[in-house]
């Protein structure tokens, strides 16, 4: 089976030329302003909203991958149900084992609660978000309940917080968590060493983490899903509900992004390159039924090859507070939860380098 990891067209990055579209913040906070006070609006985010969280992104701002080694585990590989696919799932559990607690610590930042005060005052109504971290859902929690929140945040990729077996049972994530660290007693030390001494280990948006050349995996165990036990039967075949490169978004999801498109009036893209087909066909979906489309992002993107598309670059934490002010006037003031939510968020600068990963573990 061949697969291939999403990336950005080499015919769009040797071209790429983005001095046009880097403009002072004062004049994009004004065009971004204008824009989502003009109609109903879609948001589609990626991972570079979530950086001022103290997650990395995949990509830098010339596109490229910001680990030239990165390599992914794909969806046919984890599930396959052989001594190699179990080789392949103890590579990415341990290496998720210690890459979940940052993703799962992280805190929304003010890029999250500017466009959650957005949703809230019904600007715009739904966000179509790439990334599994479960910021979106943290910045609106208190003044939506989750029912509510899942009509509005649609998961495009999943999210990192549960685990499925293959047989359809689903596990919370922190569960899940604590029987890998319970049937692992040596990494939960080296896990709580990590965690006790602040080392913040390089992880990708998806949580999975930088190991050493040498980590050997085959020791790692990899516990069985404990509802299939209860129906006697041994079944190691677990993922968490994350899209993985090789595997099919399902059919309601597909479905339901292109719905909230086609229902919105123009389309708000943050913080992605758009490197991912399920995105990008949102986008070109948009412009083929010509609706504005407004691309805020660092760097150049996917949808660099489409006409109709107004790119600005700068980043979305330097501007979003100010153009939700410009989009609601006095009433950003006046209304307690919208204040609350613009002076909420952290900025944490992601890890270094991914030349200086977690530090290799000794007696494991």
């Amino acid at each position: 089976m061949r697969v291939s990891v999403p990336t950005i067209p080499d015919a769009v990055l040797r071209t790429a030329n983005s001095q046009n579209r880097r403009i002072s913040p004062a004049l994009a906070i004004e065009r971004i302003s204008a824009f989502l006070s003009n109609g109903n609006t879609a948001v589609i985010t990626g991972a570079g909203v979530s950086v001022d969280s103290g997650i990395r992104a995949y990509r830098g701002e010339h596109g490229s991958y910001l680990n030239p080694n990165y390599k992914p585990i794909f969806y046919h590989e984890l599930m396959e149900a052989t001594p190699r696919g179990t080789g392949f799932r103890q590579r990415y559990w341990l290496r998720s084992y210690l890459g979940y607690p940052p993703v799962r610590d992280a805190q929304a930042n003010p890029t999250h609660y500017a466009l959650a005060a957005l949703q809230y005052s019904s600007v715009t109504p739904h966000i179509i978000t790439q990334n599994v971290d479960g910021l979106h859902h943290k910045a609106i929690k208190d003044v939506w309940h989750e029912s509510r929140r899942n009509q509005g945040i649609l998961e495009l990729h999943g999210t990192l917080h549960r685990v499925r077996c293959s047989h359809g049972h689903a596990i919370d994530r922190q569960t899940f968590q604590e029987r890998l660290g319970i049937a692992n007693p040596k990494w939960k030390a080296f896990a709580e060493e990590l965690e006790r001494t602040g080392a913040r280990p390089r992880t990708n948006p998806d949580g999975d983490v930088v190991l050493p050349e040498g980590t050997e995996y085959d020791t790692f165990v990899l516990p069985d899903c404990p509802d299939c036990l209860k129906e006697n039967r041994v079944n190691d075949l677990l993922k968490p509900e994350v899209i993985f490169f090789g595997e099919s978004i399902p059919a309601p999801v597909k479905d339901r992004s292109f719905e909230i498109v086609d229902s919105s009036d123009r389309l708000f893209v943050v913080g992605t390159t758009l490197a991912t087909f399920s995105a990008f066909r949102l986008v070109k979906s948009a412009i083929e039924r010509h609706k504005p489309v407004l691309l805020l992002n660092i760097g150049p993107t996917r949808a660099d090859q489409l006409v109709g598309i107004e790119t600005i670059e700068i980043p979305a934490g330097s501007v979003m507070r100010e153009v939700v002010k410009g989009v609601l006037g006095s009433s950003a003031d006046r209304d307690a939860v919208v204040a609350k939510m613009l002076s909420s968020g952290v900025v944490r600068t992601p890890p270094g380098d991914y030349d200086d990963p977690v530090p290799k573990p000794t007696g494991v």
